[in-house]
């Protein structure tokens, strides 16, 4: 029989990296939205601390939406 090749702190660890790429990308992303209309220093940081905040909570929605109930 062959086993998991990930043990359960290497998957919850690889998870962690997945959730965090994803914030990050959408951070980024709002980041270089702001960019294209030539932005204060100021704009820019709210931009992507708010990228930052959506990406979060879209992360947190489906986090919720698919998870799977016990049967």
């Amino acid at each position: 029989m062959v086993g998991p090749s990930l043990s359960d702190d290497e998957r919850d660890a690889a998870s962690f990296r997945l959730k965090l790429f994803f914030v990050v990308l959408v951070g980024a992303s709002g980041g270089l939205i702001a960019l294209q209309v030539d932005p204060t220093p100021l704009e820019l940081a709210l931009s992507v601390l708010g990228g930052l905040l959506v990406g979060w909570l879209l992360l947190v929605f489906l986090v919720r939406s698919f998870r799977q109930e016990p049967r």
